[in-house]
């Protein structure tokens, strides 16, 4: 038998970076071939935000404050992330959705009016659905090393835990996630019982468990962006058919990756291009970091509507 040599140099494979994925649209699309109840609630918001286009912005007089629960689900010490890496991602949160983040003074001078302040704040909950004291952080111990996108991490009985009531508070999941998957969440309207947020432990929050380049925290803010019924900038189309239902957002034909340079034109929109510092596209958490204000207008529309319950 002969022993073939490799060289240090060949035998060394060069690590390639994960691009983002999301699983929301897989998601929206099965359920809303399940529930015909959620294609028509869908509808409903989509005509409720085309009237509110038509009318004056008004911007609240007081934020938006919605009550948060984290459901840590960990098979292993190294899962069991810190309450500090939890409060670290409400931080976050409380920064990007007050327009409080100091990267967004990055946007291109042509974009920079359009910076907008949601005016949504979070909470972790200081009382549990019985009225009992609570930190808002719960650790669910579980035999399940990794979870997919069936939902089961928000079912005890599958190995996750039960959500709280899912139209008082915002039901955030951290776990493993399989296939390169960082997150998904539920568009309004759907089923109660599964209704909420899913991060993946790699990419909740700074430091502890987080890995680059989704340690800043924006995958969260990306997610919660879809339970506030954002889309994502591409439309999710591969044509350039396609759009985010808002008008401010210039239409891209994919979604951007990485650390792109300023400006990317796909999609006949240049000269300035893809909006790719747009939350809602898949750079990396250092690259995104801006609201559109017809963006702030669809979350407001839901949290006026669907999402009323919630603050």
């Amino acid at each position: 038998m002969s022993i073939k040599k490799v060289s240090a140099k060949s035998s060394v494979k060069k690590s390639v970076t994960p691009k983002r994925k999301c699983g929301c649209m897989s998601v929206h699309h099965w359920l809303l071939e399940q529930y015909p109840d959620y294609r028509s609630k869908q509808i409903e918001l989509e005509h409720s935000f085309s009237a509110s286009r038509r009318t004056a912005r008004v911007v609240p007089k007081k934020p938006f404050v919605l009550k948060v629960v984290v459901h840590v689900l960990y098979a292993s010490k190294e899962q069991k992330i810190s309450k500090a890496q939890v409060r670290s991602q409400i931080k976050i949160l409380n920064h990007d959705y007050r327009a409080k983040n100091i990267d967004h003074k990055k946007t291109p001078a042509v974009w920079a009016g359009l910076v907008t302040d949601p005016m949504v704040e979070f909470r972790l909950a200081t009382k549990d659905p019985k009225g009992k004291a609570t930190d808002g952080i719960l650790y669910v111990p579980t035999a399940a090393k990794e979870f997919g996108q069936n939902d089961s991490m928000k079912s005890k009985a599958r190995g996750g835990s039960n959500p709280w009531p899912t139209d008082k508070y915002l039901n955030i999941w951290v776990c493993t996630l399989k296939d390169g998957i960082l997150g998904y969440a539920q568009f309004p309207g759907g089923p109660k019982a599964t209704d909420g947020v899913v991060i993946a432990t790699s990419a909740f929050g700074i430091g502890g468990s987080t890995a680059a380049p989704y340690n800043l925290g924006r995958t969260c803010t990306h997610e919660v962006g879809h339970y506030l019924n954002l889309r994502h900038i591409w439309g999710d189309t591969e044509d350039c058919s396609g759009g985010d239902l808002v008008a401010d957002t210039p239409n891209s034909e994919t979604p951007n990756y990485g650390t792109p340079k300023f400006p990317h034109v796909t999609c006949h929109n240049g000269p300035h291009g893809d909006m790719f510092m747009n939350y809602m596209d898949y750079v990396d958490d250092v690259a995104m970091f801006m609201f559109t204000t017809e963006q702030v207008t669809r979350m407001h529309t839901t949290l006026q509507g669907p999402r009323r319950s919630l603050w």
